[in-house]
């Protein structure tokens, strides 16, 4: 329940602090006085657009801040599941800047609109007569159905099996277009991939096979080059490694003269040995380097189906081509598997199908179960709320599977004997306010619902009709915290506190204020309201009356 709200300003109000009862709190004051900017307050404490035309002072920041005590409300797994600091005392804040800025804080910690709008509105059920029209809208009608009928677990299961049906006939139209264009495609990718597999290419064949075509386009050039170095190494009276013998012996006999030849005796040996063994090998390459012309047209024509694939595909190297095999064969496969899988699939939504059928049935069934409970409830209430001739219908049309299950409802209402029932968006403004009151009366019987604004719920109705729904008022106040922002003497005096908004013109700029009035000043303004300014003492007689 809502425990402080302070308001800093805002609109008319430069600073505020309002603490309700936790019970009956009725609010009052002049027209224009400031009634609807308290409103208006919690309106932003539950995500309301923020906009900075209504800073008193443009200078200054606006905040609202609001202190709920929701020990009893089961809200930790909102708290952990939204990364936010629990408390059972919960301060909830949003601040709008002179630039125009919104933010909003839970317990200090920044929370996005969204989230603090999930929040606070479980926390605030605010009624205006703006918010009459919600009554018409099937949706809204559907969730009294579901309150009064006690329809959670039905719904958390509708919906849980609903979402899996969803999610499965997606994934069933994505196979089915898949398997669509595979069929498209699956010939031309067929033959890439046979083309690509029968070619067997390997890794590193391109550039194996580049370097074995520059060896055999070039075999002469290479032969001749490598018989005039082998002449020079070896195959010559003045070879090059017959000169180097020489040396190495002349400097070998000077290593035994003096050690300083030592080291350069085992470098010529070093030399020697290495001039041997690049004899040895250039001597096998020009062995097996022979013109091969078949061998050359082997390769060739491989290098050349090679790039003409290359082009093909647009790649430029065979880890691409294998890359393309790769990804073909996955293609060619997927597609021997697919109708597989549709099957599997649909047989998954058949079963899901089954179940949704059964879960929503069952869904519709407890709602149609209480439709004459609530009809007849509705109807006693409007009754008595001075429509001696109204009366609720519920009629309910059978629509596809949804979250909330294959109802469509539409309430029907008939203010006159002798007038069928037709939409409740045809009723009146007086009509819609009193239907909305009887509707949160009798969903304050069956389940715990937030703290309860109402603002002028009761415009239109006087006299006894006032006084009964105050009683009314009264009685949900025993288990839920109510505000009500009235002109009516009859709720006003019903109140378990008594607030009274005021205009303050002492100052330069006119300001609005509320007070929590004693009981002598309670008594006042009662009999204002009944008797108008400096009331008589029949007024005052009559407001002891009500107050008692």
């Amino acid at each position: 329940m809502l425990q402080k709200l302070s308001i800093q300003n805002f609109a008319l109000i430069d600073s505020l602090e309002f603490c309700p009862s936790t019970q009956f709190s009725a609010i009052t004051g002049e027209t224009g006085a400031g009634k609807s900017i308290i409103l208006g307050a919690l309106q932003l404490l539950t995500g309301a657009r923020a906009d900075v035309k209504t800073l008193l002072d443009e200078t200054k920041k606006c905040i609202i801040e609001a202190h709920f005590d929701i020990k009893l409300l089961h809200l930790n797994y909102f708290f952990e599941s939204n990364e936010l600091e629990y408390d059972n005392n919960t301060i909830i804040r949003r601040e709008i800047t002179p630039q125009g800025k919104s933010r909003a804080f839970v317990n200090d910690t920044p929370v996005n609109l969204e989230t603090l709008s999930q929040l606070t509105n479980g926390l605030i059920d605010i009624h205006s007569q703006h918010d009459n029209l919600l009554i018409s809208t099937s949706a809204f009608q559907l969730n009294c159905i579901d309150a009064f009928a006690e329809n959670d677990a039905l719904l958390t299961t509708n919906k849980t099996i609903y979402w899996q049906y969803k999610k499965l006939t997606k994934e069933l139209e994505k196979l089915k277009l898949d398997e669509a264009a595979s069929k498209k495609e699956y010939d031309y990718d067929k033959f890439l991939y046979d083309e690509l597999l029968t070619l067997k290419f390997e890794k590193e064949e391109q550039s194996l096979l580049e370097a074995e075509i520059a060896v055999l386009e070039n075999a002469d050039e290479i032969k001749q080059k490598l018989q005039m170095a082998l002449q020079i190494l070896d195959q010559s009276e003045n070879s090059v490694l017959a000169g180097l013998q020489i040396v190495q012996t002349q400097i070998g006999q000077l290593s035994k003269i003096s050690p300083i030849f030592e080291d350069f005796k085992t470098r010529l040996i070093n030399i020697i040995s290495e001039s041997k063994d690049i004899n040895q090998e250039l001597l096998k390459q020009e062995e097996k380097t022979e013109l091969d012309p078949e061998r050359m047209v082997k390769v060739r024509d491989r290098l050349d189906i090679m790039y003409k694939l290359f082009k093909k595909h647009g790649v430029g190297s065979i880890e691409d081509l294998l890359a393309i095999q790769a990804r073909l064969a996955q293609k060619t496969a997927y597609f021997g598997t697919i109708a597989e899988t549709i099957a599997a699939t649909e047989s998954q939504l058949k079963e899901l199908t089954t179940q949704l059928n059964i879960a929503s049935k069952a869904l519709s069934e407890s709602r149609k179960s209480n439709f004459l409970a609530i009809q007849t409830q509705i109807t006693s209430i409007i009754h008595v709320l001075g429509m001696p001739n109204g009366k609720l219908d519920i009629d309910c049309q059978q629509m596809a599977f949804s979250e909330t299950g294959i109802d469509k409802i539409t309430m029907l209402f008939s203010a006159n004997k002798g007038v069928a029932p037709s939409p409740i968006k045809n009723a009146s403004g007086g009509e819609l306010s009193r239907l909305m009151f009887a509707l949160k009366y009798i969903l304050a019987q069956k389940t715990a619902l937030p703290t309860m604004v109402f603002d002028e719920i009761d415009t239109g109705i006087s006299g006894d009709i006032a006084i009964k729904m105050a009683d009314m008022m009264r009685k949900i106040a025993q288990k839920q915290q109510i505000i009500a922002i009235t002109h009516l003497h009859q709720i006003a005096a019903k109140g378990h506190k008594h607030f009274f908004v005021y205009k303050d013109d002492a100052s330069k700029t006119t300001k609005s204020n509320i007070k929590l009035l004693s009981e002598a000043e309670r008594l006042t303004k009662i009999a204002e309201m009944i008797g108008g300014t400096n009331p008589s003492a029949s007024a005052i007689e009559s407001a002891k009356e009500f107050l008692l």
